[in-house]
């Protein structure tokens, strides 16, 4: 059997399955057992596959025809301008979460020294991509998983920041106060009613504990909003993504608590990421 062979085969599986990206999954998967980039394949369509990586291949493909996301599979996901490695102990770093890194980014520069807090670090994509690019910052990530941290601080290593970077296993409601120019978070925020109802890829791979967030989805958000208020200096910055339908909520809670909202950045024509200051 040969390439092309093979990804007919992946692709028609994947379809039969009513995964919309088959032709495109099918490539990546095979892409990652024979360990070459999509486009060696692509113009080599004739070379021929060994019967023991086609097996292989034959288990990813049934993997995904469960609807297991790909970036588990794999456990590798390019976020910002990097790979992270990643599995279902964490969420799927999505592109609309870069906006968060993009504002930080935005409001400082490479030669700025400030102190950083990340809130429910998870694969730690958000704060190793602003210290890649913030030599002087110093951060500290925290997470109430001690599986998600372990994947952090291997993404840390990999990225060689694991000196530069605290982690934490605790709860933002337990953190010892201390004075941070930024906090930064993408916490849960869909209401436990909802979580049913998220497509099987999610519900069924991604892990609750970082997707669901009480009746209201804002339990998390509200939690943050009233710690933050004591970790930040004044004109410290909070910025944080919040779920569909919540910015209502969300912007009387931050006005009741001496929060200016200085930007709301939408994504698909819902408020998705605050930048904040705190002004008392």
């Amino acid at each position: 059997m040969n390439y092309f062979q093979t990804l007919k085969f992946g692709s028609h599986r994947l379809k039969s399955s009513n995964i919309s990206t088959h032709i495109l999954d099918s490539e990546i998967l095979l892409s990652f057992v024979l360990n070459l980039p999509r486009e060696n394949i692509l113009i080599n369509l004739d070379s021929n596959i060994r019967k023991s990586i086609f097996n292989n291949y034959k288990i990813l493909i049934s993997r995904r025809e469960t609807k297991e996301p790909i970036a588990y599979i794999i456990n590798k996901k390019e976020f910002w301008k990097n790979n992270f490695y990643i599995n279902n102990d964490v969420l799927i770093p999505r592109p609309e979460t870069e906006i968060i890194v993009e504002e930080l980014l935005k409001s400082t520069n490479d030669k700025s020294s400030k102190k950083i807090l990340e809130i429910g670090t998870g694969s730690g994509c958000i704060v190793i991509s602003i210290i890649k690019e913030r030599a002087n910052f110093y951060a500290t990530a925290i997470d109430i998983s001690k599986k998600a941290l372990n994947i952090a601080k291997i993404n840390a290593k990999m990225h060689h920041l694991i000196n530069k970077i605290k982690f934490i296993n605790i709860d933002i409601d337990k953190i010892e106060d201390s004075k941070y120019d930024f906090i930064v978070s993408n916490p849960p925020y869909i209401n436990k009613y909802d979580l049913r109802r998220l497509d099987k890829s999610i519900f069924s791979f991604e892990p609750h504990v970082a997707l669901e967030a009480g009746i209201d989805g804002l339990r998390e958000i509200r939690k943050i909003i009233l710690k933050s208020k004591k970790l930040l200096k004044i004109n410290g910055k909070l910025i944080f993504e919040i779920g569909n339908n919540q910015y209502i909520k969300i912007k009387k809670i931050l006005n009741e608590n001496g929060y200016y909202i200085n930007k709301v950045i939408k994504v698909s024509s819902y408020p998705r990421v605050l930048i904040t200051t705190k002004i008392n």
